[in-house]
């Protein structure tokens, strides 16, 4: 099987208004990793496919659980985290609309080695493992275009630790709504605070205060179980780079991704 890393290609704005007509399809998944596949190969595939309904806090994979399925969100965030000894989690990555959960699934594994938890809820396409490595063995429009996922993916990861280790609580949980807001397209963003510290892997009194920073700037707005930003362009300033960093990094790997 040949690797390759090279971005898939295609016209931006023609590209956007052809997924944005593909999702509008009854019964037509509206991952856009999928509606960027060829539309023979969409239809070639749907028999494979199956929607499901993800609620929050639903565990999809576990860590060391049989690897039986590959999911695409049409909706809401899976969040992929690290499992310890001692029962705490903390996140490494997110996926979302623009993505899948096959970044292991991708190289042959038939186990998993992290937990993906649904952060925001949502729907999802579900693949068996099997379709999956079929479509991968059959498909080089499927198979490049998962190896450029999983590009993106990794790069999202790598920018991701050292932002943990370089900037402030505030900035990295600007970052981070940032990043929900790509993933769900949505302003309001289902999450509670406690979620969030898991997730940041920090106390909720700190993200707490953190939050409560960017609410006095009028960047975001705090209520029960949800957090909605208010002003985007503003959030963007209080972020670190690496939220601009991942964002170019995943639009050169899967242009479709953002309008």
């Amino acid at each position: 099987m040949e690797w390759r890393a090279t971005p898939f290609l295609v016209q931006p704005k023609r590209a956007w208004r052809r997924l944005e007509r593909m999702s509008a399809r009854p019964n037509w998944p509206r991952n856009r990793l999928l509606l960027a596949l060829p539309s023979s190969n969409l239809k070639q595939l749907m028999p494979e496919l199956e929607r499901v309904r993800c609620q929050r806090g639903q565990i999809l994979l576990d860590a060391d659980s049989p690897l039986n399925h590959v999911f695409f969100p049409d909706s809401g965030v899976v969040s992929v985290v690290a499992v310890y000894a001692d029962g705490s989690i903390i996140e490494m990555a997110t996926i979302g609309r623009e993505g899948c959960t096959a970044m292991q699934a991708v190289f042959g594994a038939k186990s998993s080695s992290v937990r993906l938890l649904v952060q925001i809820p949502g729907d999802a396409t579900k693949m068996s493992r099997a379709a999956f490595a079929r479509a991968m063995g059959s498909m080089p429009s499927f198979r490049n275009l998962m190896f450029a996922h999983v590009q993106a993916f990794l790069e999202q990861v790598l920018v991701s630790v050292a932002c943990n280790g370089a900037h402030s609580l505030k900035e990295r949980l600007a970052r981070w709504m940032l990043m929900m807001r790509d993933c769900s397209d949505d302003d309001a963003l289902q999450i509670t605070q406690n979620l969030l510290a898991e997730m940041l892997g920090v106390q909720r009194p700190s993200v707490t205060n953190a939050a409560r920073e960017l609410e006095r700037s009028g960047l975001i707005a705090r209520g029960q179980r949800q957090i909605t930003i208010l002003d985007r362009q503003g959030l963007e300033k209080a972020s670190c780079e690496c939220y601009q960093v991942v964002r170019a990094r995943v639009a050169f790997h899967l242009p479709k991704t953002y309008a």
